[in-house]
């Protein structure tokens, strides 16, 4: 039998990776900033992510809820920055090296920081791994996502920078 002229066999793999890429697009539909407090996994849709950045020197503010620590200068821009341990009703922990706060993007361009006491990575999950979750933790989590034999609860960014009258 003669060979398939060059040409041939290059349009057949390009054809087949476009097939590959839009299976995994299919399967792929969240990405996820990894994060841990008190020991356990959190995170967040990456797309709400400015950037991260280590912590430094807060400014206290009065009259605002506990849970907001301070704000920082971040070239220019002042960031409110919250503690979500004490946010999400978890025991407050010491600051370490590898705390970090993931600034967030936010209404009308104000952007908010999140003390979280590591970053990990990004995850990239199916739809079939994540599945809702009744209201814990002030309805903060809203979702639990599957990963190998673990559960990381996916924080609902807007509820946790909710002010409330009560606070």
């Amino acid at each position: 039998a003669a060979a398939a002229p060059r040409s041939e066999w290059v349009s057949l793999a390009r054809a087949a990776a476009r097939k590959a890429a839009d299976g995994e697009a299919a399967q792929l539909l969240r990405e996820l900033l990894s994060f841990r407090l008190a020991d356990s996994p959190y995170a967040i849709p990456v797309e709400r992510v400015r950037e991260i950045v280590r912590l430094r020197e807060l400014t206290h503010i009065p009259r605002v809820p506990r849970w907001v620590l301070g704000v920082v200068a971040l070239r220019g821009e002042i960031v409110q920055v919250v503690d979500l341990r004490m946010r999400l009703g978890l025991a407050t922990g010491e600051s370490t090296k590898r705390s970090r706060i993931i600034v967030l993007h936010g209404d009308d361009d104000r952007i908010t920081g999140l003390l979280v006491d590591a970053v990990q990575d990004v995850l990239r999950v199916t739809e079939e791994s994540i599945s809702p979750t009744s209201g814990s933790e002030m309805g903060a989590v809203s979702e639990l996502c599957l990963r190998g034999e673990d559960f990381i609860s996916l924080v609902d960014v807007d509820r946790v920078l909710e002010f409330r009258a009560d606070e």
